[in-house]
């Protein structure tokens, strides 16, 4: 199976899922023009590694910012990790976030409770800000 890469823009987030080590990453802003077709292929892609998943999948979020629609898209997502979950995989969620930005804290937690995926929650602070300090 081919690993599935999409560089990040203003508008979409970077996709870096390796199906050969089980790490799914997402990373950056999700405000896509046309979600469905931004998310579609993501979501296929995690069906097809789903029928040959690695015994661990790390799921990592980073988001800084993601409309209503990616956010139904991604819950989508969380949900198929709770299918794995059920086919006797072990599966975390990694979700990080700016030590700033509690809204993004609190959807994660929204998420934690919403699937029966192990979430870990990491938090940093912004590299500008930390020179600063």
């Amino acid at each position: 199976m081919n690993n599935l890469f999409i560089d990040g823009t203003a508008l979409t987030p970077l996709i870096d899922f390796n199906a050969d080590q089980g790490v799914m990453r997402i990373q950056g802003r999700s405000i896509p023009d046309n979600p469905d077709e931004f998310w579609y292929k993501v979501l296929l892609w995690f069906d097809e590694y789903m029928m040959n998943s690695h015994s661990l999948t790390t799921f990592e979020i980073d988001l800084e910012y993601f409309n209503v629609t990616s956010s139904k898209r991604i819950l989508a997502l969380l949900y198929k990790l709770n299918d794995l979950i059920n086919m006797n995989k072990d599966v975390i969620v990694v979700w990080s976030y700016r030590e700033s930005d509690e809204d993004m804290y609190e959807v994660g937690q929204d998420y934690a409770y919403m699937v029966k995926v192990p979430f870990e929650f990491k938090s940093y602070v912004e590299p500008e800000l930390a020179l600063a300090i």
